[in-house]
């Protein structure tokens, strides 16, 4: 990776990151009035997004490689939430090819992009418009992923099956701008069910369980 793809985020985006994931953590009944900012933000980043954050590098995929060696049970169904240009579903779908992977992200752009990739693959994976906080599909999931996310703690657990996993990843630890700690994260889910079988203490995964039933 080139010396300029490793440069850290600009402080515009740290703090609108940091700000975006507070309130995701601490008032998620702001969304409302946020989604709206954030769906123009991504929409006009999606054009170079891959190239700008290196999407696909070994180096920014390291830590979900790391988290998933902690996933014991191989999952059928996975969603990636905040998708992108599906950088972390395909390597869901690679990594579990007997799963099905759907993608959602809040951003338009972001999913044609996706879309135009998987075009060219061969890889049991789908991309979908969606805003998590409305998102009620038919079935619940084996796996969440949240690469880079706000943590949404009420609206994922609720998508989550009994013995089913989320990941979270901040690919750049507490440098990243949508960063949240550990102990944030292991008490937002605690008060769902959930309980933490992993983090790194470089902050760049953590891994929370729904017993199974």
């Amino acid at each position: 990776m080139t010396q300029a793809a490793r440069k850290p985020p600009g402080r515009f985006i740290r703090t609108f990151g940091r700000t975006i994931t507070r309130a995701a953590a601490h008032a998620p009944w702001t969304w409302r009035l946020l989604r709206g900012p954030v769906r123009r933000f991504f929409d006009g980043l999606a054009p170079g997004w891959d190239e700008r954050v290196q999407s696909g590098t070994e180096g920014r995929l390291a830590p979900l490689k790391a988290a998933i060696a902690h996933v014991d049970r191989d999952p059928s169904r996975v969603l990636d939430i905040g998708t992108g240009t599906g950088e972390g579903a395909f390597f869901m779908a690679a990594t579990y090819p007997g799963a099905e992977v759907v993608g959602i992200d809040l951003a338009q752009a972001m999913i044609e992009i996706a879309k135009q990739k998987a075009a060219n693959m061969q890889a049991n994976v789908r991309f979908e418009v969606a805003d998590i906080a409305a998102c009620r599909p038919a079935e619940r999931f084996d796996l969440v992923l949240m690469m880079n996310m706000p943590p949404f703690f009420a609206q994922v657990a609720e998508l989550v099956r009994p013995g089913g996993y989320v990941i979270s990843i901040a690919s750049r630890g507490p440098a990243t701008p949508f960063y949240t700690p550990a102990t944030t994260l292991e008490k937002g889910f605690a008060k769902r069910g959930f309980r933490t079988i992993a983090a790194d203490p470089a902050g760049t995964y953590h891994i929370a369980e729904r017993p199974p039933a």
